[in-house]
Parts: structure tokens; sequence; C-alpha cells
């Protein structure tokens, strides 16, 4: 073979080798910009406080909660992490969270309940469900009584009972795609007095029917003004009364109002 047809052959080799480099940085390139697209990032994050040492039938119904909100935050991309430790509720374990829930429960101590108020006050979320709003006499939390609008325990029903619900506004997040009344689940009805519709920063979504009166076989509610779900509009919060019975998470209709209330809360900002 002479020097020319071998540096010939050289050369085209080369051309080949650099042909191919090209052709497999393409088909990576292509690979990459075609595969699936990375995860969302999360929507917000969530903390979920409860107890397991309070009346069985509110443990039973926040592990419901649990199991329901855990689905959801898989199906609407937000983290909901959970604690039975109250000593959690401090500035520094709740810097990462949107918004906090009590789903059976409430602070016992003065630094629980101070670094409470400081992340309520400076735009922390929250939903309380059934006890966790509960206050009398003898909690002497005058912060949290002012948070709920100025409501305090009177009394309840008792049993668990069904109830007709009414929509107060429908064109909320919280009430959206809910019908103007549903027969809500067995559960235990708080009522409170004053009414915390009496307050001007408070907004009212759902309340208890006046057809439902008198309810209760052995502890009877006769009349009343009884909301059921509202806001204080100076704050990022919710109180939902329901959360003592154990069909509260069975029906669809209210889960939709449990949805949209994290949601609504956990979205805003």
């Amino acid at each position: 073979m002479n020097q020319a047809g071998a540096c010939g052959r050289v050369r085209s080799r080369g051309f080949l080798l650099a042909a191919i480099r090209v052709l497999l940085a393409a088909t990576v390139l292509m690979t990459l910009s075609s595969g699936p697209a990375r995860a969302k990032e999360p929507a917000f994050k969530v903390l979920a406080f409860y107890s397991t040492d309070v009346e069985p039938d509110h443990v039973k119904t926040a592990k419901d909660a649990l199991f329901f909100y855990q689905e959801l935050a898989a199906k609407r991309n937000f983290i909901l992490d959970t604690t039975t430790d109250w000593t959690k509720l401090n500035e520094n374990d709740l810097k990462p969270y949107r918004l906090i829930l009590w789903l059976n429960n409430f602070p016992q101590t003065p630094e629980q309940r101070s670094a409470f108020e400081n992340y309520m006050e400076h735009g922390g979320g929250w939903i309380g469900f059934h006890v966790a709003a509960y206050n009398d006499k003898d909690t002497h939390w005058p912060w949290f009584v002012r948070f709920l609008g100025g409501a305090v325990f009177y009394t309840n029903n008792w049993p668990v009972l069904p109830a007709k619900l009414t929509v107060d506004d429908p064109t909320h997040p919280v009430t959206n795609g809910l019908p103007a009344t549903y027969q809500a689940p067995a559960n235990e009805w708080y009522l409170w007095k004053p009414s915390p519709r009496l307050n001007k920063d408070v907004r009212v979504f759902v309340t208890l029917d006046s057809s439902n009166y008198p309810i209760g076989k052995k502890d009877i509610i006769t009349e009343g003004d009884l909301p059921v779900v509202w806001t204080n509009t100076k704050y990022r919060m919710l109180y939902i009364n329901m959360g003592h019975g154990p069909l509260v998470y069975a029906d669809p209709t209210q889960n939709k109002l449990f949805e949209n209330a994290i949601l609504w809360l956990g979205n805003k900002k």
C-alpha cells in the first residue's frame, strides 16, 4: 500500500468517528429534552398536630383525617407532616410550614400558646377541627377567644347525630362546588356564645340548619345560631366543627369541603 492511500484511509476513519460522536451527542440531547419532566416542587407544607391520649372517639376521627389528607397530599402535590409532639409548636419548628392543623387537641402550655400567637400574627395558617377550638372560663386564653371571633363554648348535643347543614356563602373557595344544603354525617355539634357571626371580622361559610332543632337525646340543643365553619378575616384561619363521629370523612360532599379548606389556606399567602 502506498503512503497516499494509507493517509486517505486514516482521514476517512477520523471523519467517521467524528460523525459518530456528533450523532451520539445529538441522540443524548434529544433523549434528555424529550424525557419525563422534573417533578413539580410541592405547592406548600402542612404540619398536622394530634393527640393519642385524648377521648378515644377524637383519636379515631383524627386518624381518619390523617388518612384523608395523606391521600389528598399525594394527589394535590403538597407535603403533609404529622406529629403528636405538641412541643413542636415553637417558632423554629413552625418555620417551614405555611399551614398547621389541630385535629383533636390544642396547646396546653404558655410557651406553646405564645408560639402559636406569634405564628398566626405573622402570617401563619391554621385549620382547627372540633375540640381544637374548645375554650371556657377555665382555659384563660383571651387572645384565642378573640382569634375565634369572640366565640366561647356553650354546649353540645349528645350523642353524635347527622344534621342538615346550610351553605351561607357559596361564592367562597371553601364552599366551592357544595350544594345549598347537605346532610352531614353524624357529629357532635358545638354551640358557641356569643355567636361568632356577630363579629364584623368573621365570615361564616356553613351553619347548622334550624330545622334540626331539637338535636340530641342525652344533651339537647333546642335553639340558637350555630355556625360550623367560619374564618376570622384578620387571620389566615378556618374553624371546622366536624371532628367527632365514625363517618365524618365518609361523605363525598363534606370531603369536598375539607379539600377546599386545606387548598385555600395552603395556597393563600
